[in-house]
Order: structure tokens, then C-alpha cells, then sequence
């Protein structure tokens, strides 16, 4: 299920929780990505929150929001870079983000593994993206006071999963909103407590969001599919130009033996 994106901005700029999530969300991110300097940063679903940081350093940033969610001109100064795009085709070529960013995307994808495809697709070799997705074990995806009570919650683990199963390697994995999911005045002043305790205690199964960061794997061939694959190249080639190829040592024995079974 996907919130509007009126519902989503609403949260975030217009709501002293949600001011105080995308506070609480960033320095997550930041610990594991300090910089995104000359890169290509991408986000999708509703990551414009996240993408801020990196805009002044990257090469390149980009807005994707989901058809079914809806779209909203972002930044509010400066040149629009969000974009209404379907949620598992994205109007960006191979290879073409250095950094992708999902946020409130993958828990409300009705197809996520086509979802996981198109970011591979996306994704640079050796590129990397972070999942932000809300926590099933934690207390925010129990109310539906947030965006992180809708769609379908994870843990660390079934993102590593999700991702290994469709060429990610999983390397790193953070966590956020340890304070309650509450508008209330008291649970507000005493958020910033309850993220230091939380990031201190490592308490990540109690986090409302848990950030799983991984690489988009190039796998080689090992060493003895390689030969092989460069020796049936080399007789191919060999047999277009008219040059016969001597028969393997193996092959030759087992011709010599069976002429002398004959004779």
C-alpha cells in the first residue's frame, strides 16, 4: 500500500516527528555514507529527504517517485530533479547511478522483486544502494501514527536475503527511531535521547527503521570455467579458419588404444 505523496510530505517538513525522523534517518546514513562526492546519487519512493545531504557534492542527483504514490517538485529552490516514474521501469539507462537510496519504496512495491531488479539494472558494477525500510520487530511499523506502519515491514535479515537473491551483496546494516512513533510533546523532547541510547545499546531490533547497505556484485568465472571457456573459443576459431586443432592428450590415448583393440 502507498501513501500519497501529499500524506508523506505532510509528515516530514509539516510534523515535529518527522522532522525529527529525517534528523534521526540522516545520521544514520551519514555513518555509513559520509560522502557521495562526484557521484551519481539516485533515490526512490519518497527518499527526498535523504538525497538533501548529497546534493551538493554529487555529480548527478536524481528523484524517482513511484506512479502510485505520486510526485511533487523537489527541491523546493533550485532546478525540479524529481521524476514520475513506474515502479519497477525506471526511464534511466544501465549502469547510470553510482549511489541509490530507497526509501518508503520496497515495503510498498506490489512486485518487489521486479523492484530489486530494476535497481540492479540501475546500479552501477560495483555501485551501491541503501534500503530504508521500516523494522517489523520495532515499535513504528505497530502504528500507523507514520509512514512506517504501512506496507510490509522487514528485518535486517530478509533484506539480506531479498537482496543476495537478486545480486547484491549485503555489507553493511544500521538502524533508526528508537524513540516511541508519538506526537506527543514529552516523547518529542526526549527523541534525540532515545537515538543515542539506541545507537550506543545497538539495540536495532527495537529501531522503527532498519538501513541495510549492499554492493551490486560483477561475478567472474573461476579459474577453471575460464580456461575452458577460452579454449572452446580458440577451437571454434581455429575450425572456421581451416586449421585443425590437435586432439587433447586424453582423447589421442584413448584413439591409439581402441586402434590397437581393432588390430
Amino acid at each position: 500500500m502507498h501513501l500519497d505523496v501529499v500524506q508523506l510530505r505532510r509528515f516530514y517538513y509539516r510534523t515535529q516527528l518527522g522532522r525529527a525522523a529525517q534528523r534521526a534517518l540522516r545520521e544514520a546514513m551519514a555513518a555509513l555514507w559520509p560522502s557521495a562526492r562526484g557521484e551519481t546519487v539516485v533515490g526512490f519512493g519518497f527518499a527526498a529527504p535523504l538525497l538533501r545531504p548529497y546534493m551538493a557534492e554529487a555529480a548527478r542527483t536524481l528523484c524517482l517517485m513511484p506512479a502510485p504514490q505520486g510526485v511533487c517538485p523537489w527541491p523546493a529552490e533550485g532546478p525540479n530533479v524529481s521524476v514520475l516514474v513506474e515502479e519497477t521501469h525506471w526511464p534511466l539507462p544501465v549502469g547510470f547511478a553510482d549511489r541509490l537510496i530507497v526509501a518508503h519504496g520496497l515495503e510498498s512495491c506490489a512486485r518487489p522483486d521486479a523492484l530489486l531488479e530494476e535497481m540492479r539494472r540501475v546500479l552501477a558494477p560495483g555501485g551501491k544502494v541503501m534500503i530504508i525500510a521500516p523494522n517489523r520487530s520495532g515499535m513504528w511499523a505497530r502504528s500507523d501514527a507514520t509512514p512506517f506502519g504501512y506496507g510490509r515491514p522487514y528485518s535486517a535479515a530478509q533484506l539480506d536475503a531479498a537482496l543476495a537473491a537478486h545480486g547484491f551483496e549485503p555489507e553493511r546494516h544500521a538502524a533508526a527511531l528508537f524513540g516511541p512513533p508519538s506526537h506527543r510533546r514529552f516523547w518529542l523532547k526526549t527523541h534525540q535521547l532515545w537515538e543515542r541510547a539506541g545507537r550506543r545499546l545497538g539495540a536495532h531490533r527495537l529501531a522503527g527503521a532498519v538501513l541495510v547497505e549492499a554492493t551490486r556484485t560483477v561475478y567472474a568465472l573461476p579459474r577453471g570455467r575460464r580456461e575452458r571457456a577460452r579454449a572452446s573459443i580458440e577451437d571454434v576459431l581455429a575450425g572456421l579458419a581451416g586449421r585443425p586443432r590437435p586432439a587433447p592428450d586424453g582423447a589421442r590415448s584413448h584413439r591409439a588404444g581402441a586402434g590397437r583393440a581393432e588390430g
